[in-house]
């Protein structure tokens, strides 16, 4: 009992750390919100204020970080992980923070530590006039962070020690866990070689970690020490310089546009649009064979441009269109498929958190690559709404057209008042940023504002609403960039390795062709994307591949477009493409998955042939400006 309640104490610290940070979510928004009208309208920007700005997107995702793993959504690979049963997925959580956390949080603390007590003495301050002082007070939070993020370890231990029903099985697997690290202490001392290059044994115990269900963050950030503690060329010395690099994903201000879009999306998921939205267009394009399908494509169109939250498109329009074309007769597979490759357009469609992601990454502008993503965008929708129709008009049982009484005209006034507010919305946050009038991050702060006046237009606005979008985006947001320190450890302990110039030789020297290095990176990252999430692949795959585009001299705008697509076609992938779970998730047994699957594989192809147009025409993703 006395453990139990001690858990509970913990819980208690990481969850109001969580809630601390969802009312700084809704801070961050209006605070960068006034900032951009003071600049823009009034000419009065202030510096303190901007940096005011990165330092609450810091505690935001700082202290999300306990709050996350208090409510497991630091992801894993459920391939295997969601059939284990109740005692082994307790043994895998104990592991995981004995393991992993609890070793990476205490080296992370030691040099976050001499970071900040570094910089009390050098009494550091702004680089910037009218800058903020005290500049340690700041990397002071990551010393909290992972205090937080240990404690909520230590609870989370507890909790699943005690759900242990046979603890014996517990004790046995620590055994052979202790075993296996004094045969690797033992081939250390000796000084015994690798049987194989240390580069390609990380890559194989983080994928065999992962696809054993353990968080996918604290995978990589595991193996970075693991093998910088037995690499001799390596050691723990390089690693000392990941509190600076996560100090330089905290000060970077277009990563603060990703909880202010995620932010904006959610507001928008409760807000009722999609349902309005859906609703109506089902009714507008329900006559003609196909129409419901295609509405379906439309509407996940504009919900791609306005949310851009895979998970919840599929999720919403599984529940509220899947059992009206069910019963209209829709064929079940192509009812699924349209709904799962509908939903997933937010990935590639502005603002996509992916392209956000991958500007980061692949120190690219933003508003380029949204720009850039347009033409891919209108494609997929064109490409999607052609094949419907095209097997509708062959198959006339698969999706037959729905006779309605209501007059037309009404339908037709009902749609455009659902279509127009969420256009506007789009209008203002891509056109602000296409423009050059507002950054990413503005721009999504005034999204969030027009969220939440679309949320009070369709009645729908209340302080649930707003506790609800703030605490899910905290943790959304932890979980993301919890990832990149994790994928930033592993980059450091793999280029130490000598991985990066591997890779960059046998690109440009055993590969040798610009195309030829195209289709390899194409099909590396599709296969990947068969079991890991785009964020991994954006986060340790990505930064492998930027030196070697550049030796090629390829542009990377365009090629930044086609990981995106790809990434986008890796959500639909059986048997592990996360829009396939979300869509069974939420439509139980109204569908088979051998219906999803079936229903999702002519989408695949139409995302491959739209990949093979933009390789073959690159010219098109400058159809709206360079």
């Amino acid at each position: 009992m006395q453990n139990r309640e001690f858990s509970y104490y913990l819980d208690r610290i990481s969850k109001y750390a969580g809630y601390f940070a969802a009312v700084l979510v809704v801070v961050l928004s209006f605070l960068v919100a006034y900032d951009a009208a003071m600049r823009y309208l009034f000419s009065a920007g202030s510096i303190a204020l901007q940096e005011m700005e990165w330092h609450l997107f810091d505690i935001i995702f700082l202290l999300g970080l306990s709050y996350a793993l208090k409510h497991d959504k630091h992801v894993r690979v459920d391939i295997f992980f969601e059939r284990y049963s109740p005692s082994t997925k307790a043994i895998i959580q104990i592991l995981s923070m004995l393991l992993l956390v609890i070793p990476f949080s205490l080296l992370f603390l030691n040099d976050a530590f001499d970071m900040t007590y570094q910089s009390y003495l050098q009494h550091e301050v702004s680089s910037d006039p009218g800058g903020l002082t005290h500049r340690w007070l700041i990397k002071a939070m990551l010393i909290v962070a992972f205090v937080l993020l240990l404690l909520q370890s230590v609870s989370e231990v507890l909790k699943a020690y005690h759900r242990l029903e046979n603890k014996t099985i517990l004790w046995k697997t620590l055994g052979v866990v202790v075993l296996f690290g004094g045969v690797v202490y033992f081939a250390w001392f000796e000084r015994m070689a690798f049987w194989f290059d240390p580069v390609f044994l990380m890559f194989a115990m983080a994928l065999v970690l992962l696809m054993a269900g353990f968080q996918v963050a604290f995978v990589f950030a595991a193996v970075a020490l693991f093998f910088a503690l037995i690499s001799d060329e390596v050691g723990l010395e390089v690693l000392e310089m990941l509190p600076y690099r996560t100090y330089g994903i905290m000060g970077n201000v277009t990563l603060m546009a990703v909880p202010l879009f995620i932010f904006m999306g959610l507001v928008l998921e409760k807000s009722k649009m999609a349902e309005n939205l859906l609703s109506s267009m089902g009714k507008l394009f329900g006559s003609v064979r196909g129409g419901l399908a295609i509405s379906v494509v439309l509407v996940g169109a504009i919900l791609a441009a306005s949310t851009g939250i895979v998970g919840a498109s599929v999720v919403m329009m599984s529940l509220i269109a899947l059992p009206l074309m069910l019963k209209h007769n829709y064929s079940p597979a192509l009812a699924s498929g349209s709904i799962a490759a509908s939903g997933t357009l937010g990935q590639l469609i502005p603002p996509s958190i992916v392209l956000i992601v991958l500007g980061d990454q692949m120190h690219l502008s933003v508003g380029d690559l949204f720009r850039a993503a347009v033409v891919p965008g209108l494609l997929l929708i064109i490409l999607y709404i052609v094949y419907i129709l095209l097997i509708s008009f062959f198959n006339k049982e698969v999706a037959p057209a729905i006779i309605s009484n209501e007059p037309y005209g009404k339908v037709v006034k009902n749609a455009v008042k659902a279509i127009i507010p969420p256009l506007l919305l789009i209008g203002a946050v891509l056109g602000s940023i296409f423009a050059g009038i507002a950054s990413p991050t503005e721009s999504a702060a005034i999204g969030v504002l027009g969220a939440m006046g679309l949320a009070l237009f369709n009645k729908a606005f209340n302080f649930e609403l707003v506790r609800y979008a703030a605490i899910e985006t905290v943790k959304l947001t932890a979980m993301i960039f919890m990832i990149l320190i994790g994928a930033t450890a592993f980059s450091l302990v793999f280029n130490e390795l000598g991985g990066g110039d591997m890779a960059l030789q046998f690109f440009t020297g055993d590969v040798g062709s610009k195309w030829t290095f195209v289709l390899v990176a194409m099909l590396v990252i599709f296969l990947l994307g068969f079991f890991i999430d785009f964020i991994e692949i954006a986060f340790v795959v990505v930064p492998i591949l930027v030196p070697i585009v550049a030796s090629f001299h390829i542009d990377p705008i365009w090629f930044a477009i086609l990981i995106a697509m790809n990434l986008q076609a890796s959500f639909l992938t059986p048997p592990f493409g996360f829009a396939l779970f979300y869509l069974k998730g939420a439509a139980g047994d109204k569908v088979s998955t051998g219906d999803i699957y079936r229903g999702v594989v002519p989408f695949i192809g139409l995302q491959v042939l739209a990949l093979l147009i933009i390789v073959l025409f690159p010219d098109l993703i400058y159809l709206f400006g360079e």
